[in-house]
């Protein structure tokens, strides 16, 4: 396996080479994901600036030039799908699969021939209470439809087209390449998300990064178990820095922390002064050993789709506060399946916090919720591992696997809505229509025109 990534070397496995291509343009550890909230409209016009240039330069790296040289010699290319347009030019007349990491992504799905329906299906970045009312259906088409739009056709892809197409004149345009996509490995499970249908090409595998706890480092264990009140775990993720946060909102949780009886353990990247007697500071912490652990009783999270089926898994109660992308989204989700609750940087407050943690410790049925959604998470008749290893090796068996591609796939929009059919049968009608009353016209006239020169005759 080789690994072309934006990331330092991480992987010891001897099958696996890490190659950092290091270019820095976009490191998301380097945004302010704080100060991104003040304008949220920001981050997508960051694409349109950042990913044209990033592909201008990246093509001229020579471990992505040889790379790219030799990328026939690989069996198979897997691709993360979200905003990776950048990357297609490996993908041809190369077998290809996409990592959908955000889940179901209604975009990605139609490429793949599957449309999925506005009226229960929530947008990329938002959810909505069940059933739908009229004016969420109507936002929600109007946001699956609109940022398809903005995104492939209007803003960013074509700007990405005009740089690849100055670099590679010979190469397909970037969504013809795309429509060749074998499989698509989606991190989502039908017990975790809204039930879809989906196409044998779309194959879910939700929580294949969850796995049973292992023992905690000594000092750990015996601060979480000699926690008498239990223990609060509180992570913003792997991407948004808790050093980045705010200082008001930093002083709101040490002070809020300070009132708590429980123990609090907290991933903070840097030292942190005034901190409480009961909480513990730490750059990094074994995560899902942590919430695996009894003693520990919420989980506070950014409300990271990967943190989330975390804390599903091991089955412990979250109280997010959603910084950006899907995150909102997760935090409803949360709040609306009695998992735990959620709250609005902006409005945060010392008491805010006290009591959304308070209610969440003292009242069981959190806890009873995150259990029952946790059963069926786990009941699966083939791990979601197994399962990626499985269909991955299925498009490599299969050179591309086409007969798994879904001819709708192939269609135009105009086609797939059956919109000429639905043109010409109105217009069918109006000629039928036309015919008949041109018919009825001539009856009549032929009928009460006779009884007419009838009439006159006789006076």
């Amino acid at each position: 396996i080789v690994m072309l990534t934006n990331q330092p070397k991480s992987s010891k496995h001897p099958n696996i080479e890490d190659i950092p291509h290091d270019l820095s343009q976009f490191r998301e550890e380097d945004i302010n994901f704080f100060e991104s909230r003040k304008n949220p409209s920001g981050v997508f016009q960051l694409f349109e600036i950042v990913l044209p240039t990033l592909v201008t330069e990246l093509y001229k790296v020579p471990v992505v030039k040889d790379l790219y040289e030799r990328r026939k010699e690989f069996d198979v290319i897997v691709i993360d799908q979200l905003f990776n347009e950048i990357a297609y030019p490996f993908l041809h007349e190369i077998p290809f699969i996409t990592l959908s990491t955000s889940g179901m992504e209604p975009r990605q799905s139609s490429v793949l021939g599957n449309v999925l329906n506005p009226a229960y299906v929530p947008n990329f970045l938002e959810d909505y209470p069940r059933p739908m009312s009229l004016w969420h259906r109507l936002y929600n088409t109007f946001v699956h439809i609109g940022f398809s739009l903005y995104w492939r056709k209007w803003s960013v892809v074509p700007l990405i087209q005009k740089e690849i197409s100055a670099q590679f004149p010979e190469l397909p345009l970037l969504l013809d390449l795309e429509r060749n996509v074998s499989l698509s490995l989606l991190n989502s499970h039908f017990s975790i998300s809204t039930p879809l249908p989906l196409l044998p090409s779309q194959v879910e595998v939700g929580a294949m990064h969850c796995r049973p706890a292992k023992p905690l480092p000594q000092e750990l264990e015996s601060w979480i178990a000699g926690a008498g009140s239990g223990v609060i775990y509180f992570s913003l993720g792997s991407i948004a820095r808790s050093t980045s946060m705010p200082v008001q909102y930093r002083d709101l949780f040490i002070q809020a922390f300070r009132r708590l009886p429980q123990r609090v353990i907290w991933k903070y990247e840097e030292e942190l002064e005034d901190v409480p007697d009961n909480v513990m500071i730490s750059k990094w912490l074994p995560q899902q050993d942590i919430l695996a652990h009894n003693n520990v009783k919420v989980f506070i999270t950014h409300g990271g789709l990967l943190s989330m089926q975390e804390a599903i898994y091991h089955a412990m109660p979250l109280l997010a506060l959603p910084l950006y992308g899907d995150q909102p989204k997760n935090s409803m989700f949360i709040k609306n399946s009695g998992l735990g609750d959620f709250l609005i940087w902006e409005e945060l407050t010392v008491d805010m916090i006290v009591d959304a943690l308070t209610k969440i410790l003292n009242d069981p049925k959190y806890k009873e919720n995150v259990l029952r959604m946790s059963e069926p998470l786990r009941d699966q008749p083939v791990p979601p591992t197994e399962l990626a290893v499985f269909w991955t090796e299925y498009v490599i068996r299969h050179r591309g696997a086409p007969h798994l591609r879904s001819p709708a796939a192939q269609l135009s929009w105009v086609e797939f809505l059956m919109l000429d059919v639905i043109f010409l049968f109105h217009l069918a009608m109006i000629v039928l229509l036309f015919i008949l009353r041109r018919i009825v016209r001539i009856i009549t006239t032929k009928i009460f025109g006779r009884d007419d020169r009838m009439k006159k005759k006789n006076d």
